[in-house]
């Protein structure tokens, strides 16, 4: 029986373990940490029959030694792709590969969307799914967004679903370690420096990106981003160019929105009106999503039905609801400071902004720009509260609190919304926006878990009012 072992006792690393486990391997799943959550999961991956190992990494040179089979190394997307073990395990020429890589080898035959890039993903992949599926087609998606891609492998192969297309949110971590996965459709969303203290330099970041879209049969590309309308003009000729900002090659052969209309090709898809999220972001997202369903043969009158029903996706630019007529905006997945000036820019003023978190790298000038401009106040949270002070002091900007907490934080918006409701009723009520510009893993697991927090928060302000 072959042996694999699985590096990370996440949720893709589990779905990675029992797919191998039910093809007829002997699978390991080892874990680097330890804590009352992962020993759960090793009981109940032991009861399945699945060895699971907390509190380091196998020694491969050393299970060779012993004469043990090491037949495959699969790594999950949180562990980094040049840590040692894995290093080790590539230099001893083991078939090592990420979870997406081994999802893709049980899935090629069906055709794959592959979305990535630094911001715009997960609503490009909902959109794009939904666009599919209201064309009448069993889309799945999987990857950042849905059910980990080995799982969607393990119900393909125990025939419990059979679906037409794979509509897959890749990050950079999944695209690194993957070295076969060839998309029919690859999409580029917007490209800013990210994650560099795993990548290092934004070269590499790039050009992990970019790996997924050489490797696609068809290319569309955002060309209103400038970083890459600069770096893929040359690079890709032959993609599909969308743009709403009058990008020639959209207009020509691409996506773009004209005289009020979404259009693909000079065909007429339906009026931009039916569109209800906002922002000029999220209008470069439905372009892309409708250059892909027309790439694949949809008719546009379901691609109009999807657009007009389509209500967006949780913890982006996600309208909770009103406190005392205040809008209260949940945008907890803007992670980075490109993100959180996308979501300044698609509100309007004035603008109660609650920001802060694990900060990271990046340029601030435009998010601080962005500021200036809209905000009147700054609640600031989390372990970049002193960092985002310094810059806010530099900029001029003194209308800003060192909160505790995203309690604290919600609080302290609702009281500044009561002060202008009844001291400055002639102004406009401002709007309560949470972009924090910055992970989540001082105070939280991940954004999701922060964006319910202040959901949960917003609703209980809202029914002390009603």
């Amino acid at each position: 029986m072959p042996q694999a072992y699985v590096l990370g006792l996440g949720q893709s690393g589990i779905s990675a373990a029992r797919l191998l486990k039910t093809d007829g391997w002997s699978v390991t799943v080892s874990d680097s940490s330890t804590s009352p959550s992962l020993e759960q999961r090793k009981q109940t991956l032991n009861a399945e029959g699945i060895a699971a190992e907390l509190g380091g990494f196998p020694d491969f040179a050393n299970l060779i030694e012993c004469h043990k089979s090491v037949d495959l190394v699969v790594v999950s997307p949180g562990v980094a792709w040049d840590l040692a073990t894995v290093a080790q395990a590539r230099s001893l020429n083991i078939d090592t590969i990420g979870e997406i890589e081994l999802a893709w080898r049980y899935l090629k035959q069906i055709p794959w969307v592959g979305i990535t890039g630094t911001n715009g993903k997960t609503t490009t992949t909902a959109l794009t799914t939904a666009i599919f599926q209201e064309a009448g087609l069993q889309a799945i998606a999987c990857g950042n967004i849905g059910l980990p891609a080995c799982e969607i492998a393990l119900q393909v192969l125990q025939q419990e679903i059979k679906p037409d297309w794979i509509i897959a949110e890749l990050s950079s971590y999944q695209i690194e370690s993957s070295q076969t996965v060839s998309p029919e459709i690859g999409i580029w969303t917007t490209f800013t420096p990210d994650h560099l203290n795993r990548h290092y330099t934004i070269e590499t970041y790039r050009n992990i990106k970019a790996k997924l879209i050489e490797h696609s049969r068809h290319i569309i590309v955002n060309g209103d981003d400038p970083y890459l309308a600069n770096f893929g003009a040359a690079m890709w000729p032959q993609a599909i160019w969308t743009g709403i900002e009058h990008h020639p090659e959209a207009i020509a052969d691409g996506a773009c929105i004209s005289d009020g209309w979404i259009k693909f090709r000079g065909e007429a898809i339906c009026p931009i009106d039916h569109w209800h999220l906002l922002g000029k972001h999220n209008e470069q997202n439905l372009l892309m999503a409708v250059a892909a369903a027309k790439l694949a043969g949809l008719e546009s009158t379901a691609i109009d039905r999807a657009i007009s029903g389509f209500q967006g996706v949780a913890h982006r630019l996600e309208l909770v609801g009103n406190y005392q007529g205040a809008p209260l905006i949940n945008d907890s997945k803007a992670t980075n400071y490109d993100a959180a000036e996308v979501a300044l820019k698609s509100v309007s003023p004035p603008v109660i902004l609650i920001a802060g978190g694990q900060p990271k790298q990046g340029d601030a000038n435009l998010w601080l720009e962005q500021i200036r401009q809209k905000a009147i106040a700054v609640l600031l949270i989390g372990e970049a509260t002193p960092l985002f002070a310094g810059m806010l002091r530099d900029l001029g900007f003194e209308n800003y609190e060192s909160l505790d907490n995203l309690e604290n934080a919600v609080q302290q918006a609702a009281n500044i919304v009561q002060h202008r409701l009844h001291n400055h009723p002639s102004q406009p009520l401002p709007t309560v926006l949470f972009s924090p510009a910055c992970a989540s893993f001082d105070q939280f697991a991940n954004f999701e878990q922060r964006g319910d927090r202040f959901r949960q928060l917003c609703q209980d302000l809202i029914k002390q009012t009603s």
